[in-house]
């Protein structure tokens, strides 16, 4: 039996937004969440990306809504952009209901956000760190809220913002109704639930099938610093219709497609920072075939409605092998085939394991194509074009021009040699990518020094000289501060990755000494994070890195 809205009592003025959008049936997450969630209960959602888990909280915490002098509900999102789709999600559902809410995140100045809660706001949505950030400044006051949402708990885990979470859980009255929203559960978010929840009830909606058996799996290793060059030479190669790329931060989506249009292929970013309006151009130049390449990050990419992706490339490989699968799961829909595509740096082989364990299927290596390979397709599409246009015959004018250079005493196959040298002239205005050769794993780095564990004891050894990396392509950098201080691994991992937008799981070694830390980071990522000192923090500890 179908169920609707109307048959789970929400107040008209959520019926009547709800009705606006064209929503007539929860999806099964909100089926099963929101009964739950309008009793009180403590509830744990279980459930991939895309499946309206927004709805299935917002809905119910609209419904009870009233208008008191103080925030009423907290929810935590592990990215700024997730943290502004919610808070766009839920201002929509509650239109009608003049609902304050506001969207708090890092990188931004205090100042605005800082005056809005003065003003009054009724829902909060936030990244942990900023929300942290305004608590300790005095300037947001939780201690009445009565409902907490934990949106994304995993992804705050791999982030290293968990301890954030339970400092911020613990300002937050007892009595409140906590709900937690994952897509996998690992021990430390059952670990968290067993002390910040009452009794709990779950609510778990299978995953999507894991078998991608319409898709080809292909992967090709490659240095960090030569991805782009390395999708350059298989665009140039493939047979692509329309491709979606998988980047990890909005910044990062913006800068390689700016690059790949300065290479000659079309495409645009998807992104968190983008309006709905913006969003809508975009993706009607891509349904029209005006635009061959979306990039996109994982949370900007929910709810995309596109059909007929011949393409998936993962320019980085997810944190969760989950994600994955749903990433891959974007092309080879309604029986057609599909490529899958992913770039991996050595360092990144472990969670390639990770992914094969889960959907147990092996994804092939490949190699990259070579000058001469991409040298040879360049020349065999000349020479097929020139079939096509010698079998239809529609160039009586051209015709003419070659007479005139025959009766000008030029030979025949020096005039076709010639026009196909002009035909050919765009090329030199597209230079292959020169790509460095990745040595077998590194044979001359031992195990041990190899792992990256950035959320371990900190008690790691990084051979004779902590002052240098040993990891290929990583740069050592310095913290003046270390055990004394009472900085932990997990703190840098956390606000490095927060303030300067980059996944916590690219950080390398990290090793603490009583006065100084040394971090290891991805060579091409040092400018961003040492642009962003200033902003770290480890506690009430601020610290900034420099060169080691």
């Amino acid at each position: 039996m179908t169920t609707e809205f109307t048959s789970l009592n929400l107040r008209p003025e959520l019926m009547q937004a709800i009705t606006e959008l064209g929503y007539t049936e929860p999806t099964p997450i909100q089926a099963g969440m929101i009964p739950l969630m309008l009793t009180g209960a403590d509830v744990i959602g279980q459930a991939q990306t895309g499946t309206g888990k927004t709805a299935a909280f917002a809905l119910p915490i609209l419904n009870n809504f009233t208008h008191e002098r103080h925030v009423q509900s907290l929810i935590l999102a592990p990215t700024r952009e997730l943290a502004l789709q919610v808070a766009d999600s839920i201002t929509e559902y509650g239109k009608h209901l003049n609902v304050r809410v506001l969207a708090v995140y890092g990188g931004q100045p205090y100042g605005p956000q800082i005056s809005s809660l003065n003003r009054g706001v009724d829902i909060v949505v936030g990244t942990p760190g900023r929300l942290l950030d305004l608590i300790e400044r005095n300037a947001l006051n939780i201690k009445h809220v009565h409902t907490v949402v934990l949106d994304e708990a995993d992804e705050m885990l791999n982030m290293g913002f968990i301890e954030d979470v339970e400092k911020i859980l613990s300002e937050t009255p007892v009595e409140r109704q906590t709900a937690l929203f994952s897509a996998t559960l690992p021990q430390r978010i059952r670990s968290l639930a067993s002390r910040f929840m009452r009794d709990p009830q779950a609510v778990t909606i299978k995953r999507d099938t894991l078998t991608l058996t319409t898709t080809e799996q292909r992967y090709y290793l490659v240095h960090e610093n030569d991805k782009t060059n390395a999708l350059t030479r298989l665009f140039e190669i493939e047979p692509i219709h329309s491709a979606l790329i998988f980047a990890r931060t909005r910044a990062e989506t913006s800068q390689l497609a700016n690059e790949l249009v300065v290479r000659g292929i079309p495409a645009e970013a998807i992104h968190g920072d983008l309006d709905q309006q913006a969003r809508e151009r975009v993706l009607g130049r891509f349904r029209a075939n005006q635009l061959k390449v979306l990039v996109a990050t994982d949370v900007a990419a929910r709810g995309l409605d596109i059909e007929d992706i011949s393409h998936v490339f993962n320019y980085h490989l997810p944190d969760d092998a989950e994600v994955y699968v749903h990433r891959v799961g974007r092309t080879g829909r309604a029986g057609k085939a599909g490529i899958a595509i992913t770039l991996i740096s050595p360092r990144e082989k472990r969670r390639l394991r990770e992914v094969e364990a889960l959907t147990k299927q092996n994804i092939a290596k490949m190699e990259l194509p070579t000058i001469e390979d991409i040298t040879r397709h360049r020349e065999a599409q000349v020479v097929e074009n020139m079939k096509i246009w010698l079998g239809r015959g529609r160039y009586k004018r051209e015709l003419e021009m070659v007479q005139q250079l025959i009766d000008a005493g030029h030979d025949p196959l020096n005039i076709a040699a010639a026009a196909l040298k002009i035909a050919r002239a765009d090329e030199k205005q597209r230079p292959i990518a020169e790509i460095a050769d990745v040595k077998a794993e590194a044979a001359h780095k031992s195990g041990k020094d190899f792992e990256r564990n950035p959320r371990g004891s900190g008690k790691r050894d990084f051979g004779k000289s902590r002052r240098v990396s040993h990891e290929e392509g990583m740069i050592r950098l310095k913290i003046s501060k270390g055990k004394a201080n009472g900085i932990r691994p997990n703190d840098i991992v956390g606000t490095i990755a927060f303030h300067a937008n980059i996944p916590g799981h690219v950080i390398g070694k990290i090793h603490i000494e009583e006065k100084f830390t040394f971090v290891d980071i991805p060579e091409d990522l040092v400018e961003q994070v040492l642009k962003h000192n200033g902003n770290y923090r480890a506690g009430k500890e601020k610290f900034s890195l420099v060169k080691a």
